[in-house]
């Protein structure tokens, strides 16, 4: 499974997963960087998944059911 296949959430749990092996310390050098590369996949998935959930909220729908863009910034 990919790791766009899966939620935000399941991503960002990884994520911190690998962070803590990292963090520890005690982890081959080889399997370092190849964690570090998993981790940078995760958050891309994440970061991706973020910017699709702001551009929903970022539409509304009007009293007449059209959808307007609603720009936060």
């Amino acid at each position: 499974m990919q790791k766009d296949d899966l939620t935000f959430e399941d991503n960002l749990k990884e994520l911190e997963e690998i962070v803590e092996k990292l963090e520890n310390g005690d982890v081959p050098l080889d399997d370092a960087i190849e964690e570090f590369s998993k981790a940078m996949e995760l958050v891309k998935a994440c970061d991706d998944k973020l910017k699709d959930a702001n551009e929903t909220i970022a539409k509304i729908v009007d009293e007449n059911g059209e959808i307007i863009d609603f720009n936060i910034e």
